[in-house]
């Protein structure tokens, strides 16, 4: 089969498509047709070092194909199945081995690809909009990115509960698309002042929560963007980590929250795993829930993948294709 392996962490140009013997699924593992893999940020980490992960690997978390094989003691699926994952390892290749407990059925009338794009990023906007700060209808939420993968489905899902949602993009051409999926309001942070717009936007009160992805480049705006009492939501690091910070800051700006959540914490027993997978699949068989596939690339392409992906030269998912 062909895989894309990482042999030394690294920038982009690590990334190589190689043909490697097909993997085995042990006990309590099933192996995988892989349809498509999801290209995520963290994906960028692993490559990089940041989260270390011994050379050799293949790369990628998330994915959706169909079972091809049952490792012993495998009960729950079948050959022939479909199924999705958000968190197994050596995801970039046409056949991956993954433990049956991280996998959940794909529905029917789902497709594949979108499954594939749908499970990381869907279920993280889940927990965020349902767990960690559950939305609630008249609340207002600044979503950074909001053109990306995360920020389209972000702003879905706030939208769906009720909530007004405040995007932040670089371009007119995101803004169209983050108004497209239902931002109440957009800045364009190559224009203006982040924290400065949203205290207009909201009688100079602020927002109940800041979901931010992108991290160092937009800490201070966030913390700045809160209404008392206020929740930042930092899920991801996308311009880097941010740097230590006097915790008596969100006293100053009145009494704020911050967490750093994941979604290994909020799928940690397999019946939320089913939860939320079973949520954002109800809601894309509804159609109230749009998975925007940005891009396509075939295996030996992950290297453009992830540098149009780290360059922000793209919008929604970005989907690396087996066939």
């Amino acid at each position: 089969m062909r895989a894309v392996v990482v042999r030394s962490h690294g920038g982009p140009e690590v990334l190589v498509a190689e043909e490697l013997d097909r993997p085995e699924p042990g006990p309590g593992a099933v192996l995988v047709d892989v349809a498509a893999a999801g290209v995520n940020y963290i994906d960028t980490y692993h490559r990089e070092g940041v989260y270390p992960i011994p050379t050799p690997f293949t790369l990628g978390l998330e994915g959706a194909g169909t079972v091809a094989a049952l490792g012993e003691g495998v009960t729950e699926f079948a050959v022939g199945d479909r199924v999705a994952w958000a968190s197994a390892i050596g995801s970039y290749a046409q056949q991956v081995a993954a433990p049956a407990a991280q996998l959940v059925p794909v529905p029917s009338t789902v497709d594949l690809e979108i499954a594939a794009g749908a499970m990381l990023q869907g279920m993280t906007a889940h927990y965020l909009t349902a767990s960690t700060h559950p939305i609630a209808e008249g609340d207002v939420a600044l979503v950074h990115a909001a053109a990306g993968g995360m920020g389209l489905l972000l702003t879905q899902m706030i939208k769906a509960r009720g909530g007004r949602v405040i995007g932040t993009v670089s371009t007119a051409e995101k803004e169209k698309l983050a108004r497209e999926a239902g931002a109440d309001e957009v800045i364009r942070y190559t224009e203006q002042d982040v924290a400065q717009r949203v205290r207009e936007l909201t009688d100079g009160v602020g927002v109940h929560v800041v979901y931010d992805g992108v991290g160092k480049d937009t800490f201070d705006a966030s913390l700045a963007s809160l209404r008392p009492r206020g929740l930042l939501a930092l899920y991801g690091a996308a311009s880097g980590a941010v740097p230590p910070f006097d915790a008596q800051r969100l006293n100053a700006g009145g009494s704020l929250f911050l967490t750093r959540p994941s979604l290994g914490h909020h799928t940690a027993t397999r019946e939320e795993l089913l939860w939320r997978a079973g949520e954002v699949f109800d809601a894309i068989q509804a159609g109230e829930l749009d998975i925007a596939i940005g891009g396509r690339y075939a295996l030996d392409s992950a290297r453009q993948a992830h540098e149009d992906l780290q360059g922000r030269r793209t919008t929604g998912k970005l989907l690396l294709t087996t066939s």
